[in-house]
């Protein structure tokens, strides 16, 4: 755990912290998946290992990108003010990390996630540039617009479960062989619901805030209740998976963790606590993306 109260301005602490470490499990999991569906349905000598190194590569940077934006563009608003704030403390609000330095460090992240995902043209067609700027683009439209219009649970469905889950797979599987197929786009729909329950934890968290700020989110849509329904809705998204199909039955291993976290959820109901169960979701986001790997290699 690092001590908050000590962080030197700029310090190698202060951006560790801003690359919000609990969710880059979000960026891992959606690929992870389709990586294990690419590797079930190829013959082992065909799979293509360079690519799917890149795909974790290009999430991993792009989800950091994500994150200094937020932290950038919301300390900006005035959005992450310590005295109301009630998630973990954001670098730039803080001064922990100078302005000028974020705005660096974001144009360079963005560099490096571009040079790391242009090779995947070589391997998916140019579509994949296609694939890649959208990400760029919505990266930054999504905490400077598209959050203030409760866009977000959208966006977390196709960049967090479409796009990731169908792409690696794409990329991964031999040049004549490259399609995508139903099950596919499934697991896709399934992997983006159960992602989606960490933004709306976070979203549940800073109702208020979000409220007085005048972001529109789902949960200041919907209210505390309704959200707290949906959360645990999301989070069944693997036995309907099963439902459909009559396999993945090594997900069920997520579900009891995800209800001990919806009970609390509903407990706390209110504040910095909250934090717990955020951190809880983005633990079970991983055990998800897991048991659902397992579940695919195996073949149950």
């Amino acid at each position: 755990m690092i001590d908050e109260k000590i962080i030197e301005t700029n310090s190698l602490k202060a951006w560790l912290l801003a690359t919000r470490p609990k969710t880059l499990t979000g960026a891992i999991v959606p690929v992870m998946i389709g990586v294990a569906l690419a590797w079930k349905d190829t013959p082992a000598d065909e799979f293509q290992q360079t690519p799917a190194l890149l795909c974790f590569l290009f999430a991993f940077i792009m989800q950091i990108d994500a994150n200094l934006v937020n932290d950038y563009f919301d300390g900006l608003k005035g959005n992450d003010d310590s005295a109301t704030r009630l998630g973990p403390r954001r670098a730039c609000s803080e001064g922990w990390i100078t302005k000028r330095a974020m705005k660096q460090a974001i144009l360079a992240a963005t560099f490096l996630a571009c040079l790391v995902g242009l090779p995947l043209a070589y391997y998916g067609g140019a579509q994949m540039v296609a694939v890649g700027l959208a990400c760029v683009f919505f990266c930054f439209l999504y905490t400077t617009r598209l959050s203030y219009l409760g866009l977000g649970d959208v966006l977390v469905l196709v960049f967090f479960g479409l796009v990731p889950v169908c792409c690696t797979y794409y990329v991964c599987l031999p040049w004549n062989h490259q399609t995508v197929t139903r099950d596919v786009v499934l697991h896709s729909l399934v992997c983006g619901l159960v992602i989606d329950t960490l933004l709306l934890v976070n979203n549940y968290r800073d109702r208020d805030n979000d409220r007085r700020d005048g972001k529109r989110t789902l949960v200041v849509r919907i209210g505390p209740t309704a959200t707290e329904w949906l959360y645990l809705l999301l989070g069944f998204a693997p036995l309907a998976y099963i439902f459909l199909t009559g396999h993945g039955y090594l997900a069920l291993a997520y579900l009891p963790f995800h209800l001990l976290a919806w009970r609390d959820m509903r407990r706390i109901h209110h504040g910095r606590p909250l934090n717990i169960i955020l951190g809880r979701t983005a633990r079970n986001m991983f055990i998800y993306g897991l048991f659902t790997t397992l579940s695919i290699i195996i073949g149950i």
